[in-house]
């Protein structure tokens, strides 16, 4: 019983480095498209090597054991491509935010998505929702209108558009779930990076722009791999722990992006956005252990 317990530690404690990995991962994606951004490549051309990227890795591994009808085949293809258009989406506008706001403030909007997933459990899911997690997400909400601040001079449109970056993860998470276990991740995979390169292969031939140094050309090429490697090992780790237990380590994003921001932006998150953020992770803590009581 004792080496069956400790197997079982090892194995949640592998996931638990794969998810701190993956969100590292994803802080690389918005720290060198914010770097990009900068010295002026436009935010769809970086959309699409986010995609296209992503595509060629998955690809490849995918043919790698040979090519068959049975690998794009699936029953539920309208919500798969519904499912691969509100990440597709989501990231389009969330490298046009980086643009106006900074790294931490489109990150502690996007962590809203899962007080919107709670919100959403009970007519989209059949959950029931308590009055505990009822509390969380107004908090949460509250959160996130402080570090948006609407009514404030400092607020900027941009904040609308991580807004959307939050519902449409939320809306994604809720079709992952219900895909879950019915089309094979390895399809899923293909099909969100096949669909984003074709729908923004228009724009970015349109927005085009060469990169002036080698350190720009490898951060170009490096979003998409950064984006297979982040949702390679999200998959890989959740193999490894359950959810419950991998959900606190993922605000780590947040961590990792205040760190970026500040090293290579000299950035500093001021004091409403980190209330905000704090209350944001709050309230997604006390979704995360009503959950696991109620499981």
């Amino acid at each position: 019983m004792a080496v069956a317990a400790r197997a079982r530690e090892d194995k949640a404690s592998l996931g638990i480095v794969m998810i701190l990995l993956a969100w590292f991962f994803f802080s690389l994606i918005d720290t060198s498209v914010a770097w990009l951004l900068v010295v002026g490549i436009p935010s769809l051309q970086l959309a699409f090597m986010r995609y296209v990227g992503h595509m060629a890795i998955s690809t490849a591994l995918m043919f790698r054991g040979g090519i068959s009808r049975d690998m794009f085949a699936t029953k539920h293809a309208f919500l798969v491509i519904i499912r691969s258009g509100l990440l597709i989406s989501s990231t389009a506008f969330n490298f046009i935010a980086l643009q106006y706001i900074s790294l931490t403030v489109t990150a502690s909007i996007m962590f809203s998505s899962p007080i919107i997933v709670c919100a959403l459990a009970g007519p989209l899911l059949g959950e029931k929702v308590g009055p505990w997690r009822w509390f969380a997400i107004f908090l949460g909400f509250a959160g996130v209108l402080v570090v948006i601040r609407p009514f404030g001079e400092t607020f900027h449109w941009a904040a609308l558009l991580s807004l959307y970056n939050a519902f449409s993860l939320a809306f994604y998470s809720i079709l992952t779930r219900k895909l879950s276990g019915v089309v094979a991740a390895e399809t899923m995979q293909f099909y969100m990076g096949f669909l984003g390169t074709i729908v923004l292969l228009p724009f970015a031939i349109v927005t085009w722009r060469s990169p002036d140094t080698p350190l720009d050309w490898a951060l170009l090429f490096g979003v998409g791999f950064f984006g297979w490697a982040g949702h390679e090992l999200l998959t890989r780790a959740h193999g490894y722990a359950t959810s419950n237990t991998l959900m606190p380590y993922t605000y780590s994003f947040l961590i990792y992006l205040t760190i970026s921001s500040y090293l290579v932006f000299g950035k500093v998150p001021d004091v409403w956005t980190v209330v905000g953020a704090v209350v944001i992770v709050l309230s997604g803590l006390i979704i995360w252990k009503r959950t696991k009581e109620t499981a």
